[in-house]
């Protein structure tokens, strides 16, 4: 189980500190505001073939980001045609309520016209997938003490966890 390094760059990989890792079992806000919290997270996700809420969520942050007033239609139209519409190819999980309004904003799309559909699903993998992600090896693995982890034979040498540039995390053992 654990993985050597050699072959991936250096560039793409970032050690994460035991207590940022702990920080992140605090709020699902401490964990996604965390550059590599947020691809662990993804990962498990992705694990699960649920990164449809994340992706969501990462691209209503992107487009509440948008300077110029003619890239929001395009830019809102994208996120409803990807995540929002009944035909969407990564359709979140949203009550007809919410989907409703979020269609109607789409007439004449704004900075906001996403933040109901967004604290929905924030608050959907805060419940759900959040919880489950800390309970998984993809946490669990990261926030264990050195050498009381990688893998089944429990290696007692210096123990770091790594991400990759697909965030996936790596186990290593020195």
């Amino acid at each position: 189980m654990c993985k050597g390094l050699a072959a991936l760059p250096a560039t793409c990989l970032k050690r994460v500190s035991q207590e940022e890792v702990r920080k992140w079992a605090d709020s699902l806000e401490n964990l996604i505001h965390h550059d590599r919290g947020l691809a662990a997270f993804r990962a498990f996700l992705k694990s699960e073939y649920s990164e449809e809420n994340i992706d969501f969520w990462i691209s209503c942050e992107d487009y509440k980001k948008t300077k110029s007033p003619a890239k929001l239609s395009p830019k809102a139209r994208k996120i409803y045609d990807e995540f929002i519409s009944v035909q969407a190819t990564k359709e979140v999980n949203l009550d007809s309520c919410t989907r409703e309004k979020t269609s109607h904003n789409m007439l004449e799309p704004t900075l906001s016209c996403f933040d109901e559909a967004q604290r929905k699903i924030f608050t959907l993998m805060e419940k759900d997938s959040y919880r489950r992600f800390l309970k998984s090896p993809y946490y669990l693995d990261l926030v264990s003490p050195p050498g009381a982890g990688c893998g089944p034979e429990n290696c007692k040498r210096s123990h770091a966890h790594t991400l990759d540039c697909n965030s996936n995390i790596i186990s290593q053992c020195a």
